[in-house]
């Protein structure tokens, strides 16, 4: 009697006979039975393949797809502020084989900033899981004499009209941060928004524009060239890439934007079983706890903070009307 293959065995001969692999390929009998799921799966990300969202939607989701021994397919559906992606997802079947990974932005922030939205965040998608809060940091350019985020904000006050800050797009975080932290000093900044990070960036280290709020990943290199300089992180905890930079929240600014932190979360059509959601959520609490993943997503200045759908939904409760006033108070408006 010929001895049954185990699956490492399968794919074993599998890869020797040249077959291509395709995780989930050979099915789960447990899980077949279940019937869930029985068919490919589809995450959409609403942005440009290769950033951040994209690079942890697929570390992820080759975890997950092993995990429910089906493929998982992502979607790159980039325009928009993700816009267009989120928008998709929100009118996709709630079969629980689409879903949608995305930043703060467009599953909470951009329903402040558009006067219409082809979807409602609330009422079109339901949350899954939050992967990771995403801090950033804030950097100036050498020539700027500060060395902390007090300093910083004198000197700010001190030279009324005559600096400039940068982010990544209207209504993005470096936006609205940056907007306040001006208020706050009576500083009269200019806002110098560009199209993406990278160009931020080299106009800041250029000298074009004197401060901006980045992610670590961006960042890091240049704060280490001598290119930029550091003066601390957002959110409540340090960053693990960067251990010895202090939050600003530790430095005593108390305004509730240096504490608040962006991230980036899963969610599903509305009306998806509840049933599914809770299975999807919990491997990815699961896949979130492994070590090469959480090395992973330090190494990119994120945090871990997968979660149940209870505990996201309490999350982004929270944070909606800080997002809300910050929107609100720096005027900021985007045309859908």
């Amino acid at each position: 009697m010929l001895k049954p293959l185990n699956r490492r065995e399968l794919l074993a001969q599998a890869g020797a006979a040249g077959l291509p692999l395709c995780l989930g390929a050979l099915a789960s009998p447990a899980l077949a039975q279940q019937g869930y799921p029985n068919k490919p799966i589809r995450i959409v990300v609403p942005f440009n393949a290769g950033g951040a969202t994209d690079i942890l939607t697929r570390l992820i989701g080759e975890k997950l797809s092993a995990r429910l021994w089906q493929p998982v397919l992502v979607d790159n559906r980039g325009g928009a502020g993700g816009i267009v992606g989120t928008d998709t997802v929100a009118k996709a079947a709630p079969d629980g084989y689409t879903f949608v990974v995305s930043l703060n932005s467009s599953l909470l922030t951009n329903q402040f900033l558009y006067d219409k939205l082809p979807y409602h965040p609330q009422r079109d998608l339901t949350l899954v899981s939050q992967f990771v809060n995403s801090p950033v940091t804030l950097v100036v350019h050498p020539s700027v004499p500060a060395k902390n985020g007090p300093e910083l904000l004198k000197y700010m006050a001190a030279n009324k009209g005559k600096l400039s800050y940068g982010s990544w797009g209207v209504g993005s975080y470096a936006h609205l941060a940056g907007y306040s932290m001006s208020e706050s000093q009576k500083a009269d900044m200019v806002h110098a928004p560009y199209k993406g990070e990278a160009p931020m960036l080299q106009e800041l280290i250029g000298g074009q524009i004197q401060m901006s709020y980045a992610s670590a990943l961006a960042a890091k290199p240049h704060i280490e060239a001598g290119k930029l300089k550091l003066i601390g992180v957002t959110g409540l905890k340090r960053m693990a890439v960067l251990p010895n930079a202090p939050t600003l929240a530790e430095q005593g600014l108390t305004d509730e934007f240096y504490r608040i932190a962006g991230w980036i979360g899963m969610a599903a059509p509305a009306k998806t079983p509840k049933d599914i959601i809770a299975r999807v959520s919990s491997e990815i609490q699961r896949i979130c706890v492994m070590p090469e993943i959480i090395e992973k997503i330090s190494s990119m200045g994120f945090t871990v903070a997968a979660s149940t759908p209870e505990a996201f939904t309490a999350a982004y409760k929270k944070d909606y009307p800080v997002w809300e006033r910050l929107v609100k108070t720096s005027g900021a408006r985007l045309d859908s």
